[in-house]
């Protein structure tokens, strides 16, 4: 018999965009449990995407971003008589989102010489506009999926 499946806690909105994904989002750029400054970081963010893209909603171009960098495909590894290989799969929802908001946030750590909240904005409205090294990073995902399409017969 199937163990029970657990239940996901409920993600609270946040406060200003009353937006269950920026709220994630702000969980992700959080370090070392500093939650305030991960907040200014984002809002900051949202506020330079505003100013820069004269869209008075940034909300769209963050959801256009998260639409872009998600992945439809990915590789797993899975060891068949003595070997592995990388077999592609398909994403959930949930995982898609998840590597969306980190390569977002990823990419922006390692951009230099500028405060996180402009790095932040910049690399967010280059995934809305398909552009940047988390978009680099879905191709190249992709890429390896399309490559080792040869062994999905061992996806069971």
């Amino acid at each position: 018999m199937r163990r029970k499946l657990k239940a996901k806690p409920k993600i609270t909105p946040d406060s200003v965009y009353d937006s269950e994904k920026v709220a994630k989002f702000i969980n992700y750029v959080m370090l070392e449990g500093k939650k305030t400054t991960a907040r200014g970081v984002v809002y900051r963010a949202m506020e330079e995407i505003k100013t820069k893209e004269k869209n008075p909603n940034p909300l769209e171009i963050f959801e256009a971003a998260l639409k872009n960098t998600g992945p439809t495909m990915e590789v797993r590894s899975r060891r068949v008589g003595g070997a592995n290989y990388q077999i592609p799969r398909e994403v959930r929802p949930e995982r898609r989102q998840y590597l969306s908001m980190k390569w977002i946030v990823d990419a922006a750590r390692n951009k230099k010489g500028k405060p996180m909240h402009e790095k932040l904005a910049e690399e967010i409205i280059a995934a809305s506009k398909n552009e940047g090294d988390a978009i680099k990073k879905r191709e190249n995902t992709h890429k390896m999926a399309e490559a080792n399409k040869a062994f999905a017969h061992f996806a069971w």
